[in-house]
């Protein structure tokens, strides 16, 4: 049997703190544009059979209970004690909780609170730029202020994250903008911009991008899936080949968060370049049943000591459980076959099962 008893969650969000009706509860199973197909629900995905798997037990139901009645046990126990236990009951250890997200989420404390784990925050460096943004009255000011502020975060913050795969697309240019082409953007973008209102300059992305490599943080890139709407044609972690090239040997890691579907070119980077690490979360999650044969096309490619598990989960605790028991099914079910047929030793199966659950990011982000 293959153990996995501690699990650092690598990546995540907070949960809601608001009870939540069938369709909004549906909303975050899949991210979609509109509703199902007629007849069906969110949760005839692979991602809304396994909530009905993993989930009724914790909160007293039988597995695979119907989702009326699962809904019913929810708002019976209320969002405190139902998010309590799902957390718990998760097996996750340490969370590390991107705070960049809108809406009523739990911050890192709450996290541990609610799920008696450790946490810590991982800073978004977009919405960090557009806070800075929202309280500097020139470009000098602005760009003066966006430094101090991941300064200031590298000093309590585990990692930084980016989105601006998901803003612009991961074929930006690699080198850092110069001083005169970062004050041009910096202007047409203050000139035209609404308090709160978003960054896709792609001179400003970029130039984010190495001021939080200049920190020696970890910086976690969204490659793959993401946001409806998104073209992920732009977001293949491939396309970040002479970026990662130009930051390689100085002194930062660079994390590809999800990668799915194209978890492979992930793990080929990783494989390739010391500094780059990939991401489990939400491939995992999304592929439910099949969860095992896409974690083994991930360890076709990459080194063991450059994965790292998440779940990936935003809003619902629910997803926190499937990410963790998901990924501890994935992964005694490929390593137990590999002991199985001899190809690997027990021994050598339980290692590499604690560098990916809790290790690999134990080292990376620094923690006790």
């Amino acid at each position: 049997m293959i153990e996995t008893p501690s699990l650092v969650d690598q990546y995540c969000h907070g949960v809601l703190r608001t009870e939540l009706g069938l369709g909004t509860f549906e909303a975050h199973l899949a991210r979609g544009e509109g509703p199902p197909a007629p007849g069906t629900t969110y949760f005839d995905t692979q991602t809304g059979f396994a909530v009905r798997r993993w989930c009724p037990p914790l909160l007293g139901l039988e597995p695979h209970c119907p989702p009326a009645r699962y809904l019913a046990r929810r708002r019976e126990l209320g969002v405190l004690e139902a998010g309590r236990r799902l957390l718990r009951g998760s097996g996750i250890t340490t969370y590390l909780v991107d705070t960049g997200l809108p809406g009523d989420l739990t911050g890192p404390g709450e996290m541990a609170t609610t799920g008696d784990a450790d946490a810590h925050e991982i800073v978004r460096l977009e919405l960090l730029a557009e806070q800075v943004a929202d309280t500097s009255g020139t470009v000098e000011s602005f760009l003066a202020n966006l430094a101090e502020s991941v300064h200031g975060a590298a000093a309590h913050a585990v990692a930084f994250a980016s989105v601006a795969g998901v803003r612009h697309g991961l074929a930006l240019a690699p080198e850092p903008p110069g001083p005169g082409e970062v004050r041009g953007a910096a202007g047409r973008w203050l000139a035209h911009r609404p308090v709160g209102g978003t960054l896709t300059d792609q001179v400003l992305l970029r130039h984010l991008l190495w001021i939080a490599i200049a920190s020696g943080r970890p910086l976690q890139l969204h490659a793959g899936l993401g946001e409806p709407g998104l073209r992920i044609d732009r977001t293949d972690p491939v396309l970040l080949t002479d970026f990662v090239r130009a930051t390689a040997g100085l002194g930062t890691d660079l994390v590809l968060l999800h990668g799915y579907p194209y978890h492979r070119h992930a793990a080929h980077l990783a494989g390739v370049f010391p500094h780059v690490y990939a991401d489990l979360g939400a491939e995992l999650v999304r592929t439910g049943a099949r969860a095992p044969a896409v974690l083994a096309e991930v360890l076709e490619l990459a080194p063991f000591g450059k994965l790292l598990f998440s779940s990936g989960a935003h809003g619902l605790p629910e997803l926190h459980v499937v990410g963790a028991r998901l990924f501890r099914e994935a992964l005694a079910r490929v390593l137990g076959t590999w002991v199985a047929e001899g190809a690997w030793s027990l021994t050598d199966a339980q290692r590499v099962a604690a560098l990916i659950a809790a290790d690999n990011a134990r080292r990376v982000y620094g923690l006790e």
